[in-house]
């Protein structure tokens, strides 16, 4: 059976069929056009299954039961593999198409992979990681091969719905967080948000204290927790001691800002405007990406994941400053300070657990 959106399928598959040969198909003879017609109609099929979703532009899993559009794709061959073709069906296939050579081409191409050595499997899914950058075809950190929590042991231990399509998927999931999907879509807009809070966070937490304690710039409190309160202070308080940079004195003028500017940002991620029609809510692109950084499809599959091992640790990094704070009434570098010059004296495991900090 064909499809509408058969032949730009097939033009897609073409070119990515010619970027995993980088050779030029040669071209092929008359008797033999009926069956390239058959394995472009099988490609085509492939390819439209496994990248037609509507939710491959958002990265949100259709269905919790259902398997990664790779293991769609592989399933998608073995159902259609079996089928037979003749060769006046071939024939009736590219007259009724307008795009006849198209679907010559893309056969011919199949039928040379085919030949080196690919099976339809390995074809489909090569397919289906250009369509959805790259994930799919890294599988240090995607799909069934990548690295899991548990290590060697991780079988039986990772949920169905866990298939490693989304960085950072390490099948970890006891509680069921992410068996629903619309959950879970959610859950990992909220982490990367978090993730990329916190990895500011705990810069503008360090940077104060150690351009304090180290460059001697004048910061009249560089300690991140306590900082805040000079605002209410005769004079108000002035970022990293400069006047010239931010000079705080109203708390009402600061949240104002906070509301209007963080609100507006936030609005404009989650519906869009005149810059970010269609793009992604959480990642860059288009007018958001003036770095390029999701230029390259495989370099921004790797980017990501190192996004969120680092927003992480940030992450459990504040909740580390927070902790600290409370235990010891100190900033984050005199604490690491006081450590390093008395390992054995000053660490979590001899600190009286009290609190010393009152606010």
């Amino acid at each position: 059976h064909t499809h509408p959106h058969g032949t730009a399928v097939c033009l897609y598959t073409t070119m990515h069929s010619e970027a995993l040969m980088n050779v030029a198909p040669k071209k092929s003879t008359t008797a033999l056009k009926a069956s390239l017609a058959a394995n472009a109609v099988l490609v085509a099929a492939v390819g439209y299954m496994a990248t037609s979703s509507s939710n491959l532009q958002s990265g949100i899993s259709a269905k919790t039961s259902t398997p990664s559009m790779v293991q769609n794709a592989m399933r998608s061959v073995a159902s259609l593999s079996s089928k037979k073709i003749s060769m006046e069906q071939g024939r009736a296939i590219l007259s009724a198409s307008p795009k006849a050579d198209l679907l010559v081409k893309t056969g011919a191409i199949t039928n040379k992979l085919m030949k080196q050595g690919m099976s339809m499997d390995q074809i489909a899914q090569q397919v289906t990681c250009q369509k959805i950058g790259g994930a799919a075809c890294n599988q240090e950190w995607y799909g069934p091969d990548r690295a899991l929590w548990l290590g060697p042991f991780s079988e039986g231990a990772v949920p169905s719905y866990l298939t490693g399509e989304f960085p950072g998927d390490y099948g970890w999931d006891t509680q069921g967080l992410s068996a629903d999907p619309t959950t879970f879509a959610a859950y990992r807009e909220t982490e990367v948000i978090h993730a990329r809070w916190a990895m500011l966070g705990t810069l503008g937490c360090l940077t104060p204290e150690l351009l304090s304690k180290y460059s001697g710039v004048p910061i009249a409190e560089p300690v991140w927790f306590k900082a805040g309160s000079q605002i209410f202070a005769e004079g108000g308080l002035d970022y990293l001691g400069n006047p010239s940079l931010v000079h705080a004195q109203s708390i009402l003028a600061i949240l104002a800002c906070q509301v209007v500017l963080m609100g507006g940002a936030e609005a404009y991620r989650v519906n869009g405007g005149p810059a970010g029609e269609g793009l992604d809510a959480i990642n860059p692109g288009g007018a958001f990406d003036p770095l390029g950084l999701a230029d390259d499809p495989d370099t921004f599959a790797e980017l990501k994941v190192k996004e969120i091992k680092n927003g992480r640790l940030a992450m459990f990094s504040m909740l580390g400053y927070y902790v600290q704070a409370i235990a010891t009434g100190k900033g984050p570098v005199e604490n690491w300070a006081e450590h390093i010059a008395d390992p054995s004296g000053v660490n979590g495991l001899t600190g009286a657990i009290a609190t010393k900090f009152t606010p």
